[in-house]
Order: C-alpha cells, then sequence, then structure tokens
C-alpha cells in the first residue's frame, strides 16, 4: 500500500516538474496580487490587516493550487487508476502531494509578504509553522471538495462552494492562532488548544476523504 501510494505521489510531482507552466503561473497571479496590494498602500498595513491579508491571499491560492487536482484527470486516465490501486491509496497520494505543493506556496507567499509589505510578525518561526499547519489544512479541504466538483461535470465553481462552510471556520481559526506570533497574549494552554482543533479538523478531513472517496471512486 504505502509502495502504490509513493508511486502516486511521485507520478503527480513529475507531472508538476513537466508542465511547469502551471506552477509558474500561480506563482505570477501570488506575486502580481501582492504587488498590487503593496501599491494600494502607502503606508505599511497593520498587524491585524497585515494577518488577515495573508490568509486571505491563501485561501485564492489554495483554490487555484489544488483545483486541478481532480479536474485535470481524464476519464481515460482515472479508469487506468481504478485498475491499477484501491481507492484510499489514490485520495491519500493527491492529499500528501497537494500538502507539499500548498507548503511551498505557502512559503513563496510569506516570502513576498515579508518582502512588499514589510514584517510585523513578532515571533516568526511561531508564524512559520502556523503558516504550514494552515497551508496543509486548506489544501486537505479543497482536495475533497475537488474530488466532489470532479464528478460534477467537471465544475470547479462548485469546488468553492462546497469547500465554504468548511473552509470559513478554519480561515477564522488560522487568524486567531496566527495573533500568538504578533505579539498578542493568549490564556495559558490557548495557542496549543487552537493549534489542536484546526490539527484534528485536518484528521476529520483525512478521515472523511478516506470514507467518502470509494463511493466517488465507484461512480
Amino acid at each position: 500500500m504505502v509502495i502504490r501510494i509513493w508511486s502516486l505521489f511521485k507520478k503527480d510531482l513529475l507531472l508538476e516538474l513537466r508542465q511547469k507552466h502551471s506552477f509558474y503561473g500561480i506563482l505570477l497571479y501570488v506575486a502580481s496580487t501582492i504587488f498590487v496590494l503593496y501599491l494600494s498602500m502607502p503606508d505599511s498595513p497593520s498587524a491585524d490587516v497585515w494577518n488577515s491579508l495573508f490568509w486571505v491571499i491563501q485561501l485564492f491560492v489554495c483554490v487555484n493550487t489544488v483545483a486541478k487536482s481532480f479536474l485535470q484527470e481524464s476519464r481515460g486516465r482515472m479508469l487506468y487508476f481504478y485498475s491499477i490501486c484501491s481507492p484510499v491509496e489514490f485520495i491519500l497520494a493527491k492529499l500528501l502531494f497537494n500538502i507539499l505543493l500548498m507548503g511551498l506556496m505557502s512559503i513563496l507567499s510569506l516570502l513576498l509578504f515579508y518582502t512588499f509589505l514589510s514584517n510585523p510578525v513578532v515571533e516568526g518561526l511561531k508564524f512559520f509553522g502556523i503558516v504550514l499547519l494552515g497551508g496543509a489544512s486548506l489544501s486537505l479541504v479543497f482536495t475533497l471538495m475537488s474530488a466532489i466538483a470532479a464528478k460534477a461535470q467537471q465544475n470547479a465553481a462548485l469546488m468553492a462552494i462546497l469547500g465554504f462552510p468548511v473552509i470559513l471556520p478554519m480561515l477564522l481559526l488560522l487568524m486567531k492562532l496566527s495573533k500568538a506570533a504578533f505579539g498578542e497574549v493568549f490564556k495559558e494552554g490557548a495557542v496549543l488548544q487552537l493549534a489542536g482543533l484546526v490539527a484534528g479538523l485536518d484528521v476529520l478531513i483525512i478521515v472523511l476523504a478516506v470514507i467518502l472517496f470509494p463511493f466517488l471512486w465507484k461512480d
């Protein structure tokens, strides 16, 4: 099982490396958006505004990055995968790949924010960890939504509609958790509780993907 998951993961990685225009297109989108924010703000934004803008940008980056996860898979290719692996192996490989891809995009977004919109973060290492956790959380949600949307006549808009009720509370949690890296004082243990809640939601999404995807796989 692990070998097949690794093979599927490597397949997605090789395809991404061969189709670099897709990655560079998303990177250009991120850089352009952040540069427009820089031009539209005469002064450096406050910590709260900076934090909110960062996570909103991360949301749109994730939609553009993960949307193609299943929508790019043709019916013939899916039939081939159906014959060589199980649905659980396939969805786990997709989740792992999108976590890696979104983690990379999150780091690049963070560097661009530091470059153009100053750096109000007090505890950089803690914020970096939160960014990686948040990127993984967003990618998990939209990977599952992408799988559902792919079965609805390739409707990418459906992915955003389905993901909104789940992603909104997660974004609010991540914004609240991020404030710990901006010097805001929390009650003892509150930061760990928030991080644990986000991680718990991630585990729940993985379990839902493992349970629900086999039904989509049979369609």
